[in-house]
């Protein structure tokens, strides 16, 4: 099976907010993200993921409901783990839901969610959505007792943090890291997905992590496209992720 992407199209809101946060309603507010999510689908997107946050830096409520009634593209709702999150993701039913850890002072997500911390919390997250046939994913570092917790609370994915590795000068010691943690997942019966610094550059050094479904990929994609445009800055990652090879 080919690796899938998920497009993260949450900076397009992002530019947007930067010149229309009170402006809502303007006829002017763009870039639209219904018409990026479109563009997203039309360079080979498999998925659509947005990030509503609490404290609605870039997505606002209006904007997920519109993509999930006008793009016909399975949507991956992240969330943080509060009441309110809950209830949007409860009215909204997108079909995948991916829990992550969420604090007002980062500039972006930030390492994954620490699941064995936070087990009982999440554990209960999980079910809640699982019995609105939502399908979850947890966003955690690729550590192996955060797999394990994943597993045994009923997750049906994880999302494994591939920020340190796109970080790192050397990369081997994370790449180790991520073969580890996907290895354990698919054994414990996980869908393996990874996401975030992921760009044009570091794609292929990723292909020898193994059992991989689909990369979640926002800003690199976003930012080629203010150059090329939506479409083909998909367009070109997709036809970089066509030399993943699934398994060691």
């Amino acid at each position: 099976m080919s690796l899938l992407l998920g497009v993260n199209i949450d900076h397009v809101a992002t530019l947007r907010q930067a010149r229309y946060a009170l402006l809502p309603d303007s006829p002017n507010a763009e870039p639209c993200v219904v018409a990026a999510a479109l563009e997203a689908k039309a360079g080979g997107a498999d998925s659509i993921t947005v990030h509503v946050r609490g404290d609605r830096r870039h997505m606002q409520d209006r904007d997920v409901f519109r993509v999930k009634a006008e793009v016909d593209l399975p949507l991956n709702l992240e969330l943080g783990i509060t009441e309110e999150m809950m209830d949007l993701a409860f009215r909204l039913k997108p079909d995948f839901a991916c829990l992550v850890p969420e604090t007002r002072e980062e500039v972006t997500t930030e390492g994954g969610l620490n699941v064995v911390a936070l087990f009982g919390t999440a554990r209960e997250a999980v079910k809640r959505l699982q019995d609105q046939g939502i399908k979850v994913s947890l966003f955690i570092d690729p550590l192996v007792e955060h797999v394990e917790a994943s597993a045994r609370m009923g997750a049906d994915m994880i999302e494994l943090h591939t920020g340190c590795f796109a970080n790192a000068v050397d990369k081997r010691e994370e790449i180790e890291r991520l073969v580890i943690a996907a290895e354990l997942g698919k054994k414990l019966g996980l869908q393996v997905n990874a996401g975030h610094g992921i760009n044009y550059t570091n794609l292929s050094q990723l292909f020898v992590v193994p059992h991989l479904s689909e990369l979640n990929i926002g800003h690199s994609i976003v930012s080629r496209s203010v150059t090329v445009g939506m479409r083909s800055a998909v367009e070109e990652m997709v036809n970089g992720m066509r030399g993943y090879g699934g398994s060691l």
